[in-house]
């Protein structure tokens, strides 16, 4: 239990408590183990002395014709009870328990204990109602059956209660004075030992707002070493964020700017004098394309942000791929009959053991969605030619991992591209698709936070074209 409570936690208070609260609960206890101690001390020397009186009065027990005598002079009488504190008192009885001298009342030995001849023994007990330290001696006498006399010596107990009190005295009151420079001393050593962490918070708070380089862990004690290396990891990966935003940033405002002068060259155009019809129709078509472009652009950016910000607010369910793919590939049908392209599903149908995973749906459909209008808008197709756009789900119950293929019949990717085709507004060189560049990078991200991985390669190697298959596996192992 501590002994200082604070509404706000604080490290040097907590420290301070757990040093202070043990030292003042030890200080009690200390104060009645002094006392026992010094009750033991104080009763030595005054035992000795009743030990040396009932010797004395042992030797004054005498036999004269067979019968037992004990001839205590006046002089000695009054010097044994002579004590301004304490009264003395004594008991002689004979062989047969006779009472020869002392205190008629005085209590007798405790019944059962042995009788030893010459053996001094001390005990504890209450005389008129006082407690009383007592010295007794069993005396060995020349008579028939050994019989034996007894001496008893007691003396109250006010000179080792004093004694005692002077030693608890002697031994306390420099505590009284020790124990709060005591506490002093630990207060300050506290403020000395907090000290390295107010030098970082004082290097933390002079920091400029831009500056996310890493804590020196060097100047800082060992204890705190690892908050600091975490610390360092999170400014680390802060650093990274920043970066990543910055760079989203300019190229979004890279992406968007050719749309938007679009826009403004098509509609100065259009607000020429002497503009005919047909200009005009031509300039509003070369706008509605611009805005198309311009917001399927921002689309894609807030379906990439809501990708990259699903780790912290994605909430899962139990969701069937294989529906989800067949859903999506519906979707995207009128728009690959535009294209004149062969658009179709293959693969475990749902429901099917092994196609159902913990994920969120509208993100899954996104992903798959993104492959798909990828595929569509790289395939090359005619009437007379149609390009063929296969998606496919498989399911391997036993291996925990399920397959996500879309594969098409367009010119394929370059080896050296296959990993630049993930970057966000990467577009291949050498077509004239009209995209946005987010599509793959948003899929790979989603796949990300689904534990799938994406990986690219040909449909038909060494073919012309190869075409194109994107595979996304899922691990369905624990975590």
């Amino acid at each position: 239990m501590k002994l200082f409570q604070r509404e706000q936690r604080s490290l040097f208070g907590e420290i301070l408590d757990w040093m202070l609260t043990p030292l003042l609960l030890l200080w009690p206890v200390s104060l009645v183990l002094t006392w026992l101690v010094a009750q033991g001390i104080a009763g030595k020397p005054f035992d000795r002395t009743l030990e040396y009186n009932v010797n004395a009065l042992a030797q004054l027990v005498t036999v004269n014709q067979q019968h037992v005598q004990f001839n205590l002079p006046l002089p000695a009488r009054e010097l044994l009870r002579a004590d301004d504190t304490d009264m003395v008192y004594y008991q002689v009885l004979g062989v047969r328990g006779e009472y020869l001298s002392g205190e008629r009342e005085f209590p007798a030995p405790p019944e059962g204990e042995p009788v030893v001849a010459g053996e001094v023994r001390l005990r504890d007990d209450t005389l008129h109602g006082t407690d009383i330290r007592v010295a007794y001696m069993w005396v060995a006498l020349d008579l028939p059956a050994s019989r034996m006399a007894l001496v008893q010596v007691a003396e109250t107990l006010d000179k080792r209660s004093i004694l005692a009190a002077e030693i608890i005295k002697g031994v306390m009151l420099p505590q009284f004075v020790t124990l709060p420079l005591a506490v002093l001393l630990v207060w300050l050593a506290l403020v000395q030992a907090i000290k390295p962490l107010n030098r970082l918070e004082e290097r933390i708070r002079a920091r400029r707002p831009d500056d996310l380089s890493p804590l020196d862990t060097q100047t800082v004690p060992l204890e705190v070493a690892p908050l600091v290396a975490s610390v360092n990891d999170l400014l680390l990966r802060l650093k990274e964020s920043v970066g990543t935003q910055k760079r989203f940033l300019a190229d979004a405002a890279h992406q968007l700017k050719t749309p938007l002068a679009g826009l403004r060259m098509q509609a100065d155009l259009a607000q020429r004098e002497g503009t005919s019809t047909e200009e005009l129709k031509q300039s509003l078509r070369q706008i509605g394309r611009a805005s198309i472009r311009a917001t399927h652009t921002v689309n894609q950016l807030l379906a990439l942000a809501r990708a990259e910000a699903g780790t912290t607010v994605m909430s899962r369910q139990p969701c069937d791929l294989a529906r989800l793919t067949m859903e999506v590939v519906q979707d995207c049908v009128p728009r690959a009959m535009e294209k004149h392209i062969d658009l179709g599903y293959e693969g475990a149908k749902p429901g099917t053991p092994g196609v159902m995973l913990e994920g969120n749906p509208t993100l899954l459909k996104e992903l798959v969605r993104n492959l798909l209008d990828n595929a569509i808008n790289y395939t090359p197709s005619s009437i007379d030619k149609p390009g063929i756009i296969t998606a496919r789900v498989l399911a391997d119950p036993f291996g925990g991992i399920i397959v996500l293929q879309v594969e098409d019949s367009g010119p394929g990717i370059a080896v050296l591209e296959r990993e630049l085709v993930f970057e966000p507004f990467y577009r291949a060189l050498g077509n004239d698709v009209d995209g946005s560049g987010l599509g793959l990078p948003i899929a790979q991200e989603i796949a990300r936070q689904h534990r799938a991985s994406i990986s690219v390669d040909d449909t038909r190697p060494g073919q012309t074209p190869p075409g194109t298959r994107f595979t996304v596996r899922f691990d369905l192992s624990p975590e």
